[in-house]
C-alpha cells in the first residue's frame, strides 16, 4: 500500500494480557461505578460538576459492548471460525462466565430487601424492587422484549443483551470471514448507521437509546462493530506511533465534545478509534497488575449496583437519623465508592475466580469426552 503507516503486508500486533486493552477495561469499569454512584451524594455530580456524569452510562455502555465484540473476535475468532471450538462450546463458555455471578448478585439483593424489610428498613425507591420484575432479570431475558427486568440489579440488561450477541457471534463471523478488512470495517460502520435509521423509522428511537426491553437490538450493532474493528486490526498493520496519537486524539476529542452535548455518532467514532488504537499499540512489558485489574472489571460491573443499594440504604438512614452535615455526607459518598472497588476485588478473588476455575475444569473434561466423531481436544482456557 502507498501509506507507510498503514499496511496489509506487515504482521499485526497480537492481543496480550496486561496491555492497553486491559487498562481500558479497568478504567471503564471504574467510570461505570462513578456513573452509578454520581447521583447518591448530597448533590448529583451531573448538577454540581458536569452533565457528562449523567450521560456517562450511554458512553460507557457503548464502549462495553464494542469492546466485548472486539476482544471476543480477537480471542475466539480463529478457533470458532476454523471449527476447533464449536458454536455451542463458545456459547456455553460465555454463558457460564456471566450466569453464576449474576445469580449471586440478584439473589443477594433479594436477601437484602427481604431482610431489610423484616428489620423495618424499607427501600427509598420500592418501585425498583417489584417482584413481578424479578423473573425476567433472574433469567437474563429482559433484553429480548420479555416483560419485566426493571430495577433490582438494573445494569444486568446489558449482560442479557450480550447473551444474544454470543449466539449471533458464529454467524456474524461466517459473514465477516468472507470479506477483506476494509470491506468489513465499512460493513461494521454501515451496519450500525443502518440499524440507527431503522430504529428511528420503525420504533421512534435512535439505536443507542433503545429501552432496556429491547436491549439486544441496541447491543448487536455495537457488538458487530467491535467484531469488524477486530477483523480489521488482525489484517491491517497500523504504525504504533499513528495508533498512539490517534488514541490520544480520540480520547481528547471525546472529552471535548461532551462539554457541549452527547454527540452520539461523534462519540461512537471516538470510542471505536480508542479501542482500535489500544489494540494496535504494542505492549513490550505487559503488566501483571493491569492484567489482574482487568480480570476484576467484570466483578466491578456486576456488583457495584448491589453495593450502592446496600451502602446508601444504611447511609441514608444514618444521615436522616443524625442530621449529618454535608461534609459527612460527602465522606459517606466517597466511602461508598471505595467500598464498591473493595467489594469487587474481594468478590473476584474469593468467589468469582474459584467458580470460574471449577467451570473451566468441567469444560475441559467435557471437551475430552468421546463422541461419535473424532474431534481435536480444545483448550477452553481464556
Amino acid at each position: 500500500m502507498a501509506w507507510t503507516a498503514i499496511s496489509t503486508r506487515n504482521e499485526t500486533v497480537p492481543i496480550v494480557r496486561g496491555g492497553w486493552l486491559d487498562a481500558l477495561r479497568f478504567i471503564v469499569a471504574g467510570l461505570i461505578i462513578l456513573h452509578h454512584f454520581q447521583g447518591a451524594g448530597p448533590v448529583a455530580l451531573a448538577e454540581s460538576w458536569h452533565p457528562v456524569f449523567e450521560r456517562g452510562g450511554f458512553l460507557l455502555t457503548n464502549f462495553f459492548l464494542i469492546d466485548s465484540g472486539y476482544v471476543l473476535m480477537r480471542v475466539y475468532g480463529a478457533s470458532v471460525g476454523s471449527g476447533r471450538m464449536s458454536a455451542g462450546d463458545f456459547f456455553l463458555k460465555r454463558y457460564l462466565r456471566v450466569l453464576p455471578v449474576h445469580l449471586l448478585m440478584v439473589l443477594g439483593l433479594v436477601v437484602l430487601i427481604v431482610g431489610g424489610g423484616a428489620l423495618g428498613f424499607a427501600p427509598r425507591a420500592p418501585e425498583w424492587f417489584r417482584w413481578d420484575q424479578l423473573p425476567a432479570q433472574l433469567t437474563l431475558t429482559q433484553a429480548f422484549g420479555v416483560p419485566g427486568g426493571l430495577g433490582w440489579n438494573a445494569p444486568s440488561w446489558s449482560i442479557s443483551a450480550l447473551i444474544g450477541c454470543y449466539l449471533a457471534f458464529p454467524w456474524l463471523l461466517k459473514g465477516i470471514a468472507r470479506l477483506g478488512p476494509w470491506s468489513v470495517l465499512a460493513l461494521g460502520v454501515g451496519g450500525y448507521l443502518l440499524a440507527n435509521q431503522l430504529t428511528w423509522a420503525l420504533l421512534g428511537y435512535p439505536v443507542y437509546q433503545m429501552p432496556m426491553g429491547y436491549g439486544f437490538i441496541r447491543a448487536l450493532p455495537l457488538f458487530g462493530l467491535g467484531m469488524a474493528l477486530a477483523w480489521f486490526a488482525q489484517k491491517v498493520w497500523i504504525s504504533p506511533k499513528l495508533a498512539g496519537w490517534a488514541g490520544i486524539g480520540a480520547a481528547l476529542a471525546l472529552a471535548f465534545v461532551q462539554y457541549f452535548d452527547k454527540h452520539a455518532l461523534i462519540s461512537l467514532a471516538c470510542i471505536s478509534t480508542i479501542i482500535l488504537a489500544a489494540g494496535a499499540t504494542p505492549t513490550p512489558r505487559p503488566s501483571k497488575w493491569v492484567e489482574k485489574a482487568a480480570q476484576v472489571s467484570f466483578s466491578m460491573f456486576i456488583t457495584n449496583e448491589v453495593v450502592r443499594i446496600a451502602w446508601f440504604g444504611v447511609a441514608n438512614v444514618a444521615i436522616a437519623r443524625f442530621a449529618l452535615p454535608v461534609g459527612a455526607q460527602w465522606a459517606l459518598w466517597v466511602g461508598g465508592v471505595v467500598a464498591a472497588f473493595v467489594f469487587a476485588f474481594a468478590f473476584h478473588f474469593v468467589i468469582d475466580s474459584p467458580i470460574q476455575s471449577r467451570i473451566r475444569a468441567w469444560l475441559k473434561g467435557r471437551s475430552r469426552r468421546p463422541s461419535g466423531v473424532t474431534q481435536p481436544v480444545v483448550s477452553l482456557e481464556g
